[in-house]
């Protein structure tokens, strides 16, 4: 199996190098996660982010011009 080849690899090299190769891994698991949460939740709301008109009042301004006060 490939997995069992790159846990033979990785046990070749020193222990600092075994201990960084888990970290990297293990964070990108976990930022890959979180994404996914993010993803997920965002979709469930999506419909209440368009519809609701307590979130949607102030897209009645998005066609106004804006002008930059200084």
């Amino acid at each position: 199996m490939q997995e069992n080849k790159i846990l033979e690899e990785i046990l070749k090299l020193p222990k600092a190098k075994q201990l960084y190769v888990v970290e990297k891994t293990m964070n990108s698991i976990r930022a890959a996660e979180e994404k996914n949460e993010m993803e997920t939740a965002a979709k469930i709301l999506q419909s209440e982010y368009e519809e609701n008109e307590e979130l949607t009042i102030f897209t009645q301004l998005d066609f106004d011009d804006f002008y930059e006060a200084r």
